[in-house]
């Protein structure tokens, strides 16, 4: 029985998918969040009254309320829930880091200016000097570490050079 012959329609959506995948795995999901982020600064203003700045109000907005069977209810901000999202972002983000393809290093680059570019964020703008930005910077420092460890330790099982090979 011959095989079938690939339609134009098939190939083109296979290349797209392609694209999408190679573009998915060079790109940093954690600048999803840091993105997030910026427009949520954009929102809020520049100013910042007595010391704190102008998005804390924003961040510190309850997005979710929930009464426990304890008697409270469980609320949870803006921040939080990105955090939370953050959180997601940077488990797929250490599953990634166990390719070894060359997409894999130019992600771990990109990772990489992504952490200067919150580095730079929280020390230069009052907006980005709060907790939420500050654990979102510690996340983009932890895929960056996290990637390069994961890299090299499957990079030495891929091309034998553990225990005992070299002698």
């Amino acid at each position: 029985m011959p095989t079938p012959v690939p339609t134009p329609s098939r190939q083109s959506s296979r290349k797209r998918l392609s694209v999408f995948r190679r573009i998915e795995t060079v790109t940093p999901l954690l600048a999803v969040p840091v993105v997030i982020y910026v427009i949520m600064t954009w929102t809020a203003g520049g100013n910042h009254q007595d010391g704190v700045p102008a998005i804390s109000g924003m961040l510190g907005a309850p997005l979710l309320s929930i009464p426990m069977i304890s008697g409270v209810k469980w609320t949870l901000s803006v921040g939080s829930a990105l955090l939370f999202f953050a959180l997601v972002l940077l488990s797929f983000e250490i599953v990634k880091a166990t390719s070894s393809k060359s997409s894999a290093m130019v992600n771990h680059a990109a990772s990489m200016a992504v952490l200067l570019f919150c580095l730079v964020m929280f020390l230069l703008i009052a907006n980005f000097a709060t907790a939420t930005f500050f654990l979102l910077s510690m996340m983009a420092l932890m895929d960056v570490l996290v990637g390069v460890i994961v890299s090299i330790v499957s990079a030495r099982r891929d091309f034998g050079v553990g225990d005992g090979f070299a002698g």
